[in-house]
């Protein structure tokens, strides 16, 4: 038995080792932004979104799996690639549409910490500036893997959303019906939700981040095979729970009519499950997501920017070593917090839309991702395959085709009958 014991654990190592990165970056993309997302699209919606989930989750494995390889096979992040390839000033542009982008996301994350603690009766003037505090000493002081232990200790809370789908007994038949079934609603409401779903599934950090983090691990290109088992797990987990999200929304509140314009209506979705302690299930879950999207994100900005410019960065370096790097961080969580902490800032609306910008700034990122990813004097035998880039170029096309038909719902309602 102990001989059994040995070699099993020798053939398991090197999965140790090497997991990770795919099943962190699928799972931080159910942050505030995503369970807000959802749980508007299925509350709003039933499950007639469903359908651009499933589409998505391939997009995402790929995606992952594209910037995955990347930096097994240069050990380069994606902003140095890019600094590279295309100069300084394509890569200032870049950087700037991440900024951008992550700015939305930011604060939507301190909207979700904002919207936990109303719940629990918690002003917001009080919650977000504690909080942002506790996210600046968390991560300066307690690090990244502290953080990632807490955030995956409390993430049993997005299982209460598939219990709680198994309780309500929705409509199943619809459910998988809608999953690959396209349906149309349309008016601009419909078209922003689609964005939102999108951009909330496929984020522009996420594709910088899970570079830098097999980068960051010292990973080669010989674990290429494992780590793209992690990805493309961790792509399904994380648009496995959405699905659940969504169903449960779906089959509590869209069949009773209910929207949700806070997040007290949000929490409803778990009643069945927790009863009257829905709210404070929420609440705990909601707030645990946001307080590692808020911490998550800014520490990536930082980083990604620092090393887009090769200026020194990362946590084992002190203030006066990489005083960009940590310049860039704390003002990236004190302007996310300052956009939301004001009392007639409506919170919910503030979640959904900085996803759909996250879909809208996909675009220019996705360009420099495909050019980067089919060169063979960077990538060598690692290019994409043809499925790959397919796959790359739908996503591409469908994102400018659901933002198209937004703009024309909201400018031109009458197209549309």
């Amino acid at each position: 038995m102990k001989e059994f014991r040995r070699k099993l654990f020798k053939r398991l190592l090197p999965f140790l080792i090497v997991i990770g990165p795919g099943i962190i970056a699928g799972t931080a993309d159910n942050d505030a932004g995503g369970i807000t997302t959802y749980s508007v699209a299925g509350a709003n919606f039933g499950y007639s979104l469903l359908w651009v989930l499933f589409l998505t989750t391939f997009s995402l494995a790929i995606t992952q799996e594209i910037g995955a390889r990347m930096g097994l096979v240069t050990g380069k992040g994606l902003a140095s690639l890019i600094r590279e390839k295309f100069g300084i000033g394509w890569t200032t542009f870049v950087m700037a549409v991440l900024f951008i982008g992550n700015t939305g996301v930011i604060a939507a994350e301190f909207a979700g910490i904002g919207a936990s603690l109303e719940i629990l009766n918690v002003p917001r003037f009080i919650s977000i500036p504690v909080a942002t505090v506790f996210i600046y000493f968390l991560v300066t002081r307690g690090g990244f893997k502290m953080l990632e232990r807490v955030f995956l200790g409390l993430s049993f809370f997005y299982f209460a959303y598939l219990i709680s789908a198994v309780v309500v007994h929705p409509d199943w038949g619809l459910a998988v019906k809608s999953l690959v079934t396209p349906t149309f609603q349309f008016s601009h409401g419909y078209f922003l939700m689609m964005m939102a779903v999108i951009g909330t599934t496929i984020t522009p950090w996420g594709q910088f981040f899970i570079q830098g983090y097999v980068v960051d691990k010292k990973l080669s290109k010989e674990d290429l095979k494992i780590e793209r088992g992690d990805v493309f797990f961790g792509s399904f987990l994380t648009n496995f729970i959405a699905f659940f999200i969504i169903v449960t929304s779906a089959a509590v509140l869209f069949t009773k009519g209910i929207t949700i314009t806070d997040a007290k209506h949000a929490a409803l979705a778990l009643q069945p499950l927790a009863g009257q302690f829905a709210s404070v299930l929420f609440a705990i879950g909601f707030l645990n997501a946001s307080i590692f999207g808020a911490a998550l994100v800014p520490f990536s900005t930082s980083y990604v920017i620092t090393e887009a410019f090769g200026l020194e960065s990362g946590l084992n370096y002190k203030f006066r070593e990489a005083p960009y790097f940590y310049g860039i961080f704390t003002f990236s969580i004190i302007l996310g917090a300052l956009m939301v902490i004001f009392p007639f800032v409506p919170l919910i609306p503030v979640l959904i839309i900085t996803q759909s910008i996250n879909a809208v700034l996909l675009l220019p990122v996705f360009i420099f991702l495909y050019v980067l990813s089919n060169d063979k004097k960077i990538l060598g035998g690692y290019i994409n395959s043809k499925i790959m880039n397919a796959v790359v170029i739908l996503t591409f096309v469908g994102i400018a085709i659901a933002i198209i038909l937004y703009l024309f719902a909201t400018f031109f309602p009458n197209l549309f009958g």
